[in-house]
């Protein structure tokens, strides 16, 4: 973990809970953080750090049984925050899920009231005389503006 140039690192057991290392190095981090900056700014070497021991020491103290209440609350307490995300994200996915089962049963329920457009024959139907019946309709216009036309002459 890396925090305001500080390089934070840890070396435990295999079977040590990861998360719990990170709650570790970041209550290091915090602690160093309320220290005098300049403290921390001055060390150049790893073995300065040995003035800093009793601060380190404390902390690792908490640390060090993986088993304890405190521990074992900070677990599950990002164990809880895990678990709350996912139970969200689950309520967002069923509740879009939801929406679109209700715009299809809409979709299904507007197609199945018209049965006649359902087929294809009113398409075919369309197609065939839709140009037939233009041509009489201009034909018709065409017939009565010639004579209303033969009319206004005579």
């Amino acid at each position: 973990m890396v925090e305001n140039d500080i390089c934070y690192l840890t070396l435990c057991e295999s079977s040590y809970p990861r998360k719990l290392a990170f709650h570790y190095l970041q209550d290091l981090q915090q602690e160093f953080e309320r220290l005098d900056s300049s403290l921390v700014d001055r060390i150049t070497k790893p073995y300065t750090f040995i003035k800093l021991d009793t601060i380190i020491g404390n902390i690792r103290k908490h640390y060090v049984d993986a088993r304890t209440q405190a521990n074992l609350s900070k677990l599950n307490a990002h164990r809880q925050k895990e678990l709350d995300i996912a139970t969200e994200e689950l309520s967002l996915i069923i509740e879009r899920r939801r929406r679109v089962e209700m715009m299809e049963r809409k979709m299904q329920a507007h197609i199945s009231t018209s049965p006649v457009w359902e087929s294809k024959r009113p398409e075919i139907i369309a197609l065939k005389w839709t140009p037939i019946t233009i041509l009489l309709v201009v034909a018709s216009v065409l017939l009565w503006t010639g004579l209303i036309l033969q009319d206004d002459f005579r």
